[in-house]
């Protein structure tokens, strides 16, 4: 299966059938959000990977009983930071200049950059630092298609309820998105024959003089 096909092959699964998906192919997943592009790099978030049937069933209301969290295998959590504090910044720095063999003063540019960035409010990083999840979450769900993986993207969900479940705003973190992960029950998803609908392509991709129009 190519790209595309894996594309239009992928849905946003409504019921899935409990069927366990293999290690290594959540590895892949894992790994492409690894290597996501985020700005500058650093990565401001994390995911954690759910397989506790106890604890996503604890997490099923508050994710107003959306039934792949229960049904897939693994249920990934996106969780993005609020605070852009000077331990994190100077932990990337550290990365970077170990990685890239570089001397931490080369870097100081970058560095004031992410100062800047970690001196506005709360909810102005989170807002940040979530936009830079979304894509990771993209290059989740890519990945997932191409090993015939279903996923469901959710931001239905009682955010602040699960941060305090997962103990998140004392990590410095809030949700942002849930992921379950598995296979579709094709018998019981209204949704799997139904086919995928999207702009056509004349109406998604416009010349510059239909903007200046």
């Amino acid at each position: 299966m190519d790209f595309s096909d894996a594309l239009t092959w992928r849905y946003a699964t409504k019921k899935m059938n409990g069927e366990a998906v293999p290690q290594e192919k959540v590895n892949q997943i894992l790994e492409a959000i690894r290597l996501a592009p985020t700005s500058m790099g650093i990565q401001p978030f994390v995911v954690y990977t759910i397989t506790d049937q106890d604890l996503k069933d604890r997490i099923l209301p508050i994710a107003n009983n959306q039934s792949q969290v229960v049904e897939g295998s693994h249920l990934l959590i996106f969780a993005a930071w609020d605070e852009l504090t000077d331990e994190r910044i100077n932990d990337y720095i550290k990365l970077t200049a170990t990685e890239r063999k570089l001397d931490e003063t080369v870097l100081e540019p970058m560095k004031k950059t992410l100062k800047r960035i970690g001196s506005k409010t709360s909810d102005e990083v989170f807002d940040w630092a979530a936009r830079q999840t979304y894509i990771a979450l993209g290059f989740a769900m890519a990945a997932a298609a191409i090993n015939q993986v279903d996923s469901t993207p959710m931001e239905g969900f009682n955010a602040a309820e699960l941060d305090q479940l997962l103990n998140l705003r004392e990590k410095g973190l809030r949700s942002v998105t849930l992921l379950p992960l598995g296979y579709r029950d094709v018998e019981n998803d209204w949704l799997a024959p139904m086919p995928k609908v999207r702009k056509p392509e004349d109406q998604l991709f416009l010349q510059p003089e239909a903007v200046l129009k």
